[in-house]
Formats: C-alpha cells, sequence, structure tokens
C-alpha cells in the first residue's frame, strides 16, 4: 500500500514509560507488556523501557536479594514467551545474574526470542547514585553468553541488532550513565552500524537535568547520524530521597521528532516514524563518518550481530511526524527568524566581500518588479550601506517589454526611487522588434507568434544591455535568478537571466525569498515607504511577463507552466539534500500537503494561499521536475556564475554540493515514478 510508511523507508519507534512497582517484577512485567501490546496495535518496530524497570530503579540493597533476583528473571522469561504474537522489539532493563555478579541489563527481546542481553558499561558513584556497591561494570565485556532459565543468549557490549527486512534499521542499547562520558558506548555502536540507539535511563530529576538529557540525546544522534530513543524511569519509583519526571523523547539527526510530557501521573507511550533512509544517505555522504569508524574501531573487538525480522503490516499506519510544507521554510517563528537574519546576511557579506576584494565600487541591476530582482536589489542595497558606498552608484534599470503589466514597472519605479538608487527605463521593444525581424521571425512580420524564440529575444536583450552598461560605468551585473529557477532550468541561458557577474540568489530556493522579504520589511531594514512597495510585490503573480495576454486571457503564469513553487521547492529539497527516490519524496509531498489542517503554515503565510495537493497532481509535477531537474538544465547549472550557498538544503553550484553531467537523463528516475507511485490513490 502506496501510504504504508514502512513502503516508504520509515520505522515506528517508541519510547515507554510504566508505573513503577518496587520490588514486584510480576507486577512490572504486567505493566510493561501492556505497554508493549499498545506499541504492537500502533505498529511500532522498536520499543524501550526505562532501566531496571522489572524490578525498579530505586531498590538499594534489595538488589543484592536473592528473592528478587530469582523473580526478575522468571518474569523476564515471561515476557520473552509473551512476545511471540508481537511485533516489537522490546528493550527492557533488569538487574540479572552473570557470572559472579549481578549487571544492570538491557534485554532485547522479540517474538519469543532473548536477542540478547547488553550490560550497563559505566556506573556512576558519585553524588545520589552508589550503583558500584550493586553492579558490576560491563565496560570490556564481550563475546560471552548469559544463561536464564533453559534459555541461553549473547552477553555483552558487544552486541548489534539489525532488521533484515527493514534496510537501516540497526539497533544499538546503552544505559543511563552510558550517555554521559566523553567517549560513550553509543558511539562506537554507531560507528560499528547502529542506526537506531536506544537509551534505558533511571536519571532522578533535579532542577536542570531534563535540559541536560536533552542537550545529550539530541548531540548523540547528530554527532552518530542515528536515531537516539530515552525513556527515563517515571511514577512508582521510590521518593526516599529522589524524585522522578519519566521524561521521554526520540530524537533523529539532531532533531526531536517527539517528547513526552514530563512528570506523568500515568503511564504513556512517546511514538514517532523516523527515516532510517536519511540516516543511511547522511553516513553515506559523509565521508568522514567511515573514517572515523575505520580508526575508533581498530582496537575495538568486532561486534556481534543478532538479527531478526520486524514483518510490518503493509497498511496505513498514519503518520507520526511532521513534514515541513516547505522544507526551506521552518514553520517555527523563532528558527524562521533566525534562517532569515542568517540567509540575508550571507547574501549581504557575499556581495559587500566580492565588491572588496574586485575593487569596484558600481553595480547594475535589472529590475522587473518581480520577488527575485527586488530582493537581490535590497541586498545590494544592505552591501553598500556596510561598505559605507552611496546607493545612487547602484545603477538600476527596468526594461519594459512587451508583456511588462503597469503594475510590475510601477513598483519597480516605486522600489527604485524609494532606496535612492541611479534608476532608469530601458525600452527593450524597439530592439526586440528590429532583432525579430532581422531573423525573419513571424512577429517581425506583424504575427502574433509567441514561441520561446520571441521570449529569449526579450530575456537576452535586457541581459545583452546591462552587461554593456556595467561596461560603460565600471560595474558588474548582479544576477536575479534563485534556487529554484536553476533546478528547473527555468532560465534563459548565456545571453540571459542566467548568467551574471555574481548571483546574489543561485542560493536561494522561491519559496524562501518571499520570507527574507518579508523578514526585511518586519526587522526594518529600510524605510517604511520601501516596505510598503516590497509588500506590493509580494503581492503579485509570478510571472515571467513575456507572452503578452490576449483579450479574455490571464497574464503569462510561471506556476502554471513548471509547477507551483511550493512543490517543486520540496521536490528539490529531498532530492537535492537527501538524495530520495521519487516515490518516497511523493509520499512526503503527500503527507505534507494533502490536509491544510495538518500541522503548522510559515508565520505570515497568507491564508488565501494555504492550499492542498492530491496525489495526481503531486505525482505529475514531480514528474515534470524529474524531466527538468536530471534530462534537460544541468548544461545551465554547469556555467553557473558564482554565488553564495544560503540554504543547508544545498546548492547547484558545480563547485560546490551538486555536480552532474550535463548530458544525463532522467530515465531512472521516472521509471521509479511510475513503478511506485499510483495515478491515484491505492
Amino acid at each position: 500500500m502506496f501510504r504504508s510508511l514502512y513502503r516508504h523507508g520509515f520505522a515506528r519507534v517508541a519510547a515507554c514509560v510504566g508505573r513503577s512497582h518496587i520490588a514486584d517484577p510480576d507486577a512490572n512485567a504486567a505493566e510493561i507488556l501492556r505497554l508493549a501490546e499498545a506499541c504492537d496495535a500502533k505498529g511500532v518496530a522498536v520499543a524501550v523501557f526505562p532501566e531496571l524497570c522489572l524490578s525498579a530503579y530505586a531498590l538499594e540493597d534489595l538488589l543484592l536479594q536473592e528473592a528478587l533476583l530469582e523473580r526478575v528473571e522468571a518474569a523476564l522469561l515471561t515476557l520473552v514467551e509473551a512476545s511471540r504474537r508481537l511485533m516489537p522489539v522490546l528493550v527492557i532493563g533488569a538487574p540479572l545474574r552473570h557470572g559472579n555478579r549481578i549487571y544492570n541489563a538491557a534485554a532485547v527481546i522479540h517474538r519469543g526470542r532473548l536477542l540478547g542481553v547488553v550490560p550497563k558499561s559505566y556506573l556512576p558513584n558519585y553524588r545520589e547514585f552508589y550503583e558500584k556497591r550493586h553492579f558490576a561494570s560491563g565496560a570490556g565485556v564481550t563475546g560471552e553468553t548469559i544463561r536464564l532459565g533453559d534459555t541461553e543468549a549473547p552477553f555483552g557490549t558487544d552486541l548489534l541488532f539489525p532488521a533484515e527486512d527493514l534496510p537501516g534499521l540497526v539497533l544499538g542499547v546503552e544505559i543511563c550513565e552510558d550517555m554521559w562520558i566523553p567517549v560513550p558506548p553509543s558511539a562506537l555502536a554507531a560507528l560499528a552500524g547502529a542506526t537506531v540507539l536506544a537509551n534505558l535511563s533511571g536519571s532522578p530529576i533535579t532542577i536542570g537535568r531534563a535540559e541536560s538529557r536533552t542537550l545529550l540525546c539530541r548531540s548523540a544522534s547528530s554527532r552518530c547520524l542515528s536515531a537516539y530513543i530515552y525513556a527515563a524511569a517515571g511514577p512508582g519509583e521510590s521518593t526516599t530521597d529522589l524524585s522522578w519526571d519519566g521524561q521521554t523523547a526520540i530524537y533523529e539527526d539532531g532533531e526531536v521528532l517527539a517528547e513526552g510530557a514530563r512528570f506523568p501521573s500515568e503511564p504513556q507511550v512517546t511514538l514517532a516514524d523516523i527515516d532510517l533512509d536519511r540516516l543511511r544517505q547522511e553516513r553515506a555522504q559523509m565521508g568522514s563518518f567511515e573514517d572515523n569508524a575505520r580508526e575508533a574501531l581498530r582496537t575495538v573487538p568486532p561486534y556481534r550481530r543478532v538479527p531478526f525480522r520486524v514483518a510490518p503490516p503493509d497498511a496505513d499506519l498514519g503518520f507520526l511526524r511532521t513534514v515541513e510544507r516547505f522544507p526551506f521554510v521552518p514553520a517555527d517563528p523563532a528558527r524562521l527568524a533566525q534562517d532569515c537574519y542568517e540567509g540575508y546576511n550571507i547574501q549581504v557579506a557575499g556581495l559587500a566581500q566580492r565588491l572588496r576584494a574586485i575593487g569596484t565600487t558600481r553595480v547594475v541591476i535589472g529590475i522587473s518588479g518581480g520577488l527575485d530582482s527586488t530582493h537581490a536589489l535590497i541586498v545590494a542595497a544592505r552591501a553598500f550601506d556596510q561598505l559605507g558606498l552611496p546607493r545612487s552608484d547602484i545603477l538600476t534599470y527596468t526594461m519594459p517589454g512587451f508583456a511588462t503589466s503597469d503594475e510590475t514597472k510601477a513598483n519597480a519605479h516605486r522600489l527604485m526611487a524609494s532606496l535612492g538608487t541611479r534608476a532608469a527605463e530601458l525600452d527593450i521593444r524597439p530592439a526586440a522588434r528590429q532583432m525579430l525581424a532581422d531573423m525573419g521571425h513571424p512577429f517581425g512580420r506583424g504575427e502574433e507568434v509567441y514561441d520561446v524564440t520571441f521570449e529569449n529575444v526579450q530575456a537576452g536583450l535586457r541581459t545583452d544591455y546591462l552587461f554593456r552598461l556595467a561596461n560603460q560605468h565600471d560595474a558588474i551585473v548582479i544576477g536575479t535568478g534563485d534556487l529554484s529557477e536553476l533546478a528547473l532550468g527555468w532560465c534563459t541561458y548565456g545571453v540571459g537571466d542566467q548568467m551574471s557577474h555574481y548571483a546574489v540568489n543561485a542560493g536561494v530556493p522561491k519559496t524562501l525569498i518571499q520570507h527574507l522579504i518579508r523578514w526585511v520589511i518586519a526587522s526594518g531594514q529600510f524605510s517604511a515607504e520601501v516596505g510598503r512597495t516590497l509588500e506590493a510585490i509580494l503581492d503579485t503573480e509570478i510571472s515571467p511577463e513575456l507572452v503578452p495576454a490576449r483579450a479574455g486571457e490571464t497574464i503569462q503564469s510561471t506556476e502554471s507552466k513548471i509547477g507551483p513553487y511550493a512543490l517543486q521547492d520540496f521536490n528539490l529539497f529531498y532530492t537535492l539534500r537527501y538524495g530520495y527516490r521519487p516515490s518516497k519524496i511523493a509520499f512526503l509531498s503527500l503527507m505534507a500537503w494533502e490536509d491544510a489542517g495538518r500541522g503548522p503554515w510559515p508565520p505570515g503565510f497568507p491564508d488565501a494561499k494555504r492550499g492542498t495537493y492530491a496525489l495526481p497532481e503531486i505525482r505529475a509535477w514531480l514528474a515534470l521536475f524529474l524531466r527538468r531537474f536530471f534530462g534537460f538544465s544541468q548544461f545551465k547549472r554547469s556555467a553557473l556564475p558564482n554565488g553564495p550557498k544560503v540554504a543547508a538544503g544545498g546548492a547547484l553550484s558545480p563547485r560546490g554540493d551538486w555536480r552532474a553531467p550535463s548530458d544525463g537523463n532522467a530515465r531512472i528516475w521516472l521509471d521509479e515514478l511510475e513503478r511506485n507511485v499510483p495515478q491515484g490513490e491505492r
């Protein structure tokens, strides 16, 4: 089924906190089983429970009592048997005897098997902790086997648990204090192949400790390019000298996917769908991860791999993950403001340095009254302010053609005037008519033929004039084209808007430019008059304004030709940043766009534009994106002028993020889309 999350490289995981029953393993096992059954009903692949949850954590010397330890082992074997009918791998904390000592351990259980037992390596024995009084350290314990009743299982810190039927799901386990040290076991496990790291924690709560846990979990998931599942002891634990908050959280590559309520009065299960493909792709792209693995594991005993099969359902389980509609534009207001501040200043700093380095004090920009040229101009204006140069040395030209509207031309003039640039209007129509006539084009004979030649004569003349004006005034041409246009090849090559001396917008997608302009207005970078003009430009239909509208027709619309920028920027992000297959991009796009009420929108995004897209639309525009991105447009990007990378999602410079042959094709991407994305819902 297309909507099955497991079909698209995701896996559902859970961090579980039940009510603890002090020194009552049978009651704790019943509680664990109840939560495990809830996880099974939700289609969970991995469920993580707190440290020592089978006995309770705060038992002190009760942990040395034979009666308790025997009941723990019996309860654990009961859970192993009960797990036969359950889908999730259960990771359960328990005090277990092995050799001459007792270990604070994690038992990994699945479908009637005790897959293995991982002991805690680092035992806290400071302040409120006295674990060395009761437990042996598991550090250095490798290659061993534990026996519980009639069951034998691998025992040691050298265990990894790969899912044979979920590529990319390899489970590694550490316990509480293990993550607080400089070189945690999870780091080595990740280097050895673990992609999903589980931390079973006791961790009593004190002021500020939850923030420290969050920092460590996020850091671990980021440095290890992994998912990290954290579950801490909660209600029911002894409060003789301590208290417990039951913190649960799930992280992926530095991002929080889900957090449970703290200080819960009732048991809770925190769920999230982790992206296994993302983790594999990140590791494949970041070669230094593998280099570090080769060095760090050189003196470490080989890890033992204990495989299992999840056998997830091929069904619609929902999707427990927020997918940003605009991956280049975060919906969180604080994050968006930070991104806009950084993005705008990256562009300003890049242009200022280029001017400083080449000793040029003038620039030439063509101003259409559209988003891209508007943003390039306000970047140039701020760069000139920083350099102490007069804005009158920003030479701005509006160059009306055959389809230029009065509205965009008026906006261009208002913007140039309010910013104090040296403004001029240069009508390209006489030169365009002459060129078309000289070429023998039908338009030169008075026929209404508006083909690509008709369009590109105008685009080329504008660029030709700008370069010659730059020669005349000892200036450089500032490019206005953006990242989205480069991705789709929606630019005129060579003597056209693809070319400039410095392309300030080349790293900025169309969907982000709108928010950068809104941020410039809101942050008061320029006068209120400039702000009003910028608002008017934001409200204008995106159009190349190259083809005149006939009577009764609407103006030429860019998005009607190449698709909504909202969808195409979405496609670009997941193609460029993660290299996802088209069917996965289509699935994510459906999760983001099928319901306008699902998830937050970026602040300031107009209500009237909060639309939706169904799978047929998503599929059709994705196919167009694939044809243009892989099969058509690379030659334009291969000759790209200099310009700063702005978005973490990537850039298309052949000297940076994206290097590809100009004579490629889109066949395998279109084939994958055709095979795996249905025309309609099924």
